[in-house]
């Protein structure tokens, strides 16, 4: 009996060692979690898990984010009830601008609103044209329901306001493309968000407005065909038209970006040594030129126009900084639509639309940064352009064409007939064309051992070869120029055709290439991080629709069945021991 005894008080001390041992570890975890909390307080960090590191600021945005002491409020206008794939945006938005809360040396407030919100139907267009003002746009954006399609008013919109600034940045990064088919234009949006946002911060905090100048005096579009990309670069920047015979040196010191867009008559030599001293201070050039002379307006005036080239006296400059546009024309299978009038004789004329294979749809080169994520790039009667071997330049193709291409050489006789004519594969396939080139490093001076023109009255200083800059040499000197409603005078968004009713890469190509030029600290890398999103097969879940929904719906409570049951025997079988 005492050895009995002995057994029942060991098993109760047992049990209870075995309970204090239980309210130890409940003590210790509850004080793990609480000293957690207090270090959280005081150091920062999370966890990436994903593949690509989609929630993983790069170290550029960390290093621009310690060095911001002042207060910042971002405002993003993303929400309420939106698209499924826009809540995909605001919610990457939202986990983006709280790593940017937490990295920021100075006090950052997040605010998250709808405009639209509790605003009376009779109210909304005053309440959006307020905020246009700011310069916060609206998207309308089509949303399929069982009763149909509906439309609704959003604003993919961000402001970021500090020490009495604001700047507003938009958080989509296309608005073309279809109004119900936001995926792939979202998922682009998704992964430029760190850049955006970084770069937006950055120019507020610094108050950084680099100046940006549009050639003229040459035949350049007037400010009506450039409407829209002056507007859209003085959002950020300062922009206006430069005129080369009348500029000063200190004019051009103050200048970041020169952008000689389509010229159509020859610079002079005065002219040609402010570009270069401008480059050898390490200023950036945008060269954007037609090397032959055709213009569509032209040939819907007349049946056949002859396209000869143009005397710009620009060849011996491009090739001295290492790129030459060749007098030829490029015709491409992938290109844009042009108006025609059909119908037979003494009817009521028609207009319709065909692919005009000499306005060629230019490729974006993804591996370049300056390019990518952006749409094909809108040409009219562009020319190929070549790279020529000059030291300490490097030289990177950023616009090709398609493999389906045909080059002809200037003269070339241009008719409209050529859009009856059927393209053959054969007669087309060939290898991409480069059409737009980067152009980095230090460039040798092209009035190196040569006279001062006559007409320079100050005193440059020219040296042998330039500060480390780059610039940009396209084929094409419609490329900035927006389409214009001829009988309104009113011009179209850079980038829209009116006739397709698309819209095209041109006004990122330009803005992409504005924060290349401009921002010294290379921000725009920040665009080589790719998210891969995991869409559902929207093809399959309309067929297999219903019986998805009874798996979501069934299985669970079955599983939850299933585990009851278990639970029972499992308890029946251990006490009937």
């Amino acid at each position: 009996m005492v050895g009995a005894g002995n057994n029942e008080q060991g098993i109760r001390n047992k049990d209870q060692r075995t309970k204090k041992n239980k309210y130890v570890k409940i003590l210790l975890f509850i004080a793990f979690i609480i000293l957690m909390n207090v270090l959280a307080q005081y150091f920062y960090t999370r966890f990436d898990f994903t593949k690509e590191k989609r929630y993983t600021l790069t170290q550029k945005t960390k290093e621009n984010l310690q060095k911001t002491t002042k207060d910042i409020t971002i405002t993003v206008f993303l929400d309420g009830e939106i698209p499924a794939a826009f809540k995909r945006l605001r919610n990457a938005t939202k986990d983006l601008l709280n790593d940017y809360k937490a990295y920021s040396n100075a006090n950052v407030k997040i605010v998250f609103e709808d405009p639209l919100a509790n605003v009376p139907a009779n109210e909304q267009d005053t309440t959006i044209n307020k905020y246009i003002q700011i310069g916060i746009k609206p998207l309308a954006v089509n949303i399929k329901n069982d009763a149909g399609i509906t439309q609704k008013i959003i604003f993919p919109m961000a402001l970021i306001e500090s020490d009495g600034e604001q700047m507003p940045v938009n958080l989509l990064q296309k608005t073309g493309g279809a109004a119900t088919d936001y995926e792939e234009n979202i998922t682009s949006s998704i992964q430029n968000l760190e850049y955006t946002f970084t770069s937006a911060i950055k120019r507020l905090i610094t108050k950084s407005n680099p100046r940006i100048g549009f050639t003229e005096g040459h035949g350049e579009p007037s400010n009506l065909y450039l409407y829209d990309a002056i507007t859209s670069l003085s959002q950020q920047y300062y922009v206006g038209r430069v005129d080369l015979k009348l500029i000063t040196k200190e004019g051009l010191d103050n200048l970041k970006v020169l952008i000689v867009a389509k010229p159509q008559q020859a610079l002079t030599e005065v002219e040609k040594y402010k570009i270069n001293y401008f480059v050898m201070q390490g200023g950036r050039v945008v060269w954007a030129i037609d090397q032959v002379n055709a213009e569509l307006d032209s040939l819907q005036k007349q049946p056949q126009i002859m396209a000869v080239n143009r005397q710009l006296n620009l060849d011996d400059m491009l090739f001295e900084y290492g790129a030459r546009i060749n007098y030829n024309l490029i015709t491409d299978i992938n290109c844009a639509q042009i108006p025609y009038a059909t119908g037979a004789a003494g009817q009521q004329a028609q207009i319709d639309t065909a692919p005009w294979l000499y306005f060629p749809i230019l490729m974006p080169d993804t591996t370049s940064n300056v390019v990518k994520n952006i749409d094909g790039i809108r040409t009219e009667f562009a020319s190929t352009v070549d790279t020529i071997g000059v030291l300490n330049v490097n030289k990177k193709i950023i616009l090709q064409t398609s493999p389906y291409n045909k080059i002809y050489d200037a003269p070339k006789l241009l008719s409209l007939q050529l859009l009856a004519q059927q393209p053959t594969q054969e007669e087309y396939t060939s290898t991409p064309k480069a059409a737009g080139v980067l152009l980095e490093g230090s460039f040798k001076s092209v009035f190196l051992n040569r006279p001062v023109p006559e007409g320079i009255t100050e005193k440059y200083d020219v040296p042998a070869s330039s500060k480390p800059t780059k610039m940009i040499v396209i084929g094409d000197g419609d490329i900035f120029s927006n389409q214009v409603s001829k009988s309104e005078n009113t011009p179209f968004p850079l980038g829209f055709d009116r006739y397709s009713q698309q819209n095209y890469g041109n006004k990122a190509l330009l803005l992409n290439i504005a924060d290349y030029f401009t921002d010294d600290d290379n921000l725009i890398a920040l665009r080589n991080k790719e998210i891969k999103v995991r869409l559902l097969d929207k093809a399959r879940l309309r067929t297999e629709k219903t019986k998805w929904q009874l798996i979501n719906a069934v299985a669970p409570l079955l599983l939850l069945i299933c585990f009851a049951i278990f639970q029972h025997y499992y308890r029946k079988h251990k006490y009937a021991k």
